[in-house]
């Protein structure tokens, strides 16, 4: 099923992200964690890609799985920045070889020991989706950042590129995290004031470990408002306490969105199952 069908029945919809294993790796465990996040019913479960596209085997491998043994919908996804078009043509075809519609198409970090790739290779996410959208019939997801992207000089040019993203053929965005709920209000109305009318889906990473949440933030540009530090700082050093704050916090952020109209909420699990159980518990009859 498309995600895009999914995104405009008015329905609230609850999806997770999960990574595969680096190369190399057990993929035992990953089983575990795809067996544990299908347990919880999401409407769909997204499969990253791996910097540079280092996961890529095992995203096609877990994206199948999910779909065939679960009956999940799975969202693969999918990064240009280390790719040719001919690379992306196979991909693409594998994809549709193995019932694969759904694509998050981005792309990816610029390798800080290579030179960034030209000719023959993408510089942005918007002309990897409109080869996608060239080469079948996919369901075709993009990011978006509530707080701007952190290579853009300012927050209308972000917008402008999402924009031009949705006229390249995106059917959906899915928000990078964010810990203010009132960025993501603000982000919206200029989205929907610069004529965004795609489906945009909030982004929420429950934080049970606040040493690691600090990188990601230096990466995606996310701050943390007043009210994280202060949970962070009193129960940091207490892993136990550290978990059910974050628990709560990301429950809260939900509850808030959901209150607000925020219909679509995407969990970024940490490949972590018995966090977002938590998280389904308290928010059980409000999903339902």
């Amino acid at each position: 099923m498309k995600i895009s069908e999914l995104l405009h029945t008015g329905n609230i919809t609850f999806s997770c992200e999960i990574f595969p294993p680096k190369p190399g790796a057990d993929i035992s465990r990953m089983w575990e964690v795809v067996q544990g996040i299908a347990e919880l019913s999401p409407d769909f479960i997204s499969v990253t890609y791996g910097a540079g596209g280092s996961t890529s085997k095992r995203t096609e491998e877990i994206a199948v799985r999910i779909q065939e043994q679960h009956h999940i919908p799975s969202l693969a996804h999918l990064t240009c920045v280390s790719s040719t078009r001919e690379d992306i043509r196979r991909q693409l075809a594998s994809f549709q070889e193995k019932g694969i519609e759904n694509i998050l198409a981005l792309r990816g970090d610029i390798p800080q020991d290579s030179d960034f790739p030209i000719g023959a290779h993408y510089q942005h996410a918007y002309e990897l989706i409109q080869d996608i959208k060239s080469q079948g019939d996919f369901c075709i997801g993009g990011a978006c950042y509530p707080e701007g992207h952190v290579e853009c000089e300012s927050r209308e040019e972000d917008i402008d590129h999402l924009k031009q993203k949705m006229e390249c053929g995106c059917d959906f965005f899915t928000t990078q995290m964010f810990f203010d709920n009132n960025m993501l209000y603000n982000f919206l109305y200029r989205a929907l004031a610069k004529g965004i009318e795609v489906p945009i889906i909030a982004g929420i990473m429950p934080v049970t470990n606040a040493r690691q949440v600090k990188r990601s933030c230096e990466l995606s540009g996310s701050t943390l408002p007043a009210r994280f530090l202060r949970m962070a700082e009193r129960f940091s050093h207490d892993p136990a306490s550290m978990k059910q704050a974050g628990i709560a916090y990301a429950t809260e952020q939900i509850i808030d969105l959901i209150a607000n109209g925020v219909n679509h909420i995407h969990l970024y699990t940490m490949n972590k199952p018995e966090i977002a159980a938590a998280i389904v518990h308290n928010l059980s009859d409000i999903l339902r």
